[in-house]
């Protein structure tokens, strides 16, 4: 599996920068959040772009999700199968680790095809 590396890029520049790596001849995905409850750092529609590499852009999560959700991204770029994938944190953890409140996230992943 690839090292997962960050690119700070805004969320504007997602679909333009893994347009430029598919032009590059690169395997990419696009994980889409579909879903929020409670606490989510990303609203829905926030989107993360990841390529072959394990490369980066955009932000589902704020950092808290990201590996998994590239890590899932890579498996649907050699799968080609779509998933849905949720991350969720209840009150209690939520208060044990200094948040307010808990949240669940819903990102949907696919790969970029030609």
């Amino acid at each position: 599996m690839a090292t997962v590396t960050y690119d700070a890029l805004t969320r504007d520049d997602v679909l333009a920068t893994v347009t430029d790596w598919r032009d590059k001849g690169r395997r990419t995905a696009i994980a889409t959040v579909i879903g929020t409850w409670g606490s989510s750092p990303r609203p829905v529609g926030s989107q993360l772009g990841i390529d072959d590499a394990g490369n980066l852009v955009g932000s589902v999560s704020g950092g808290c999700i990201e590996g998994a959700v590239a890590r899932e991204a890579l498996e649907v770029m050699d799968q080609g199968q779509p998933r849905v994938l949720e991350f969720g944190v209840s009150n209690e953890q939520a208060w044990e680790v200094g948040l307010a409140c808990g949240g669940t996230v819903r990102v949907f992943v696919e790969r970029v095809e030609d």
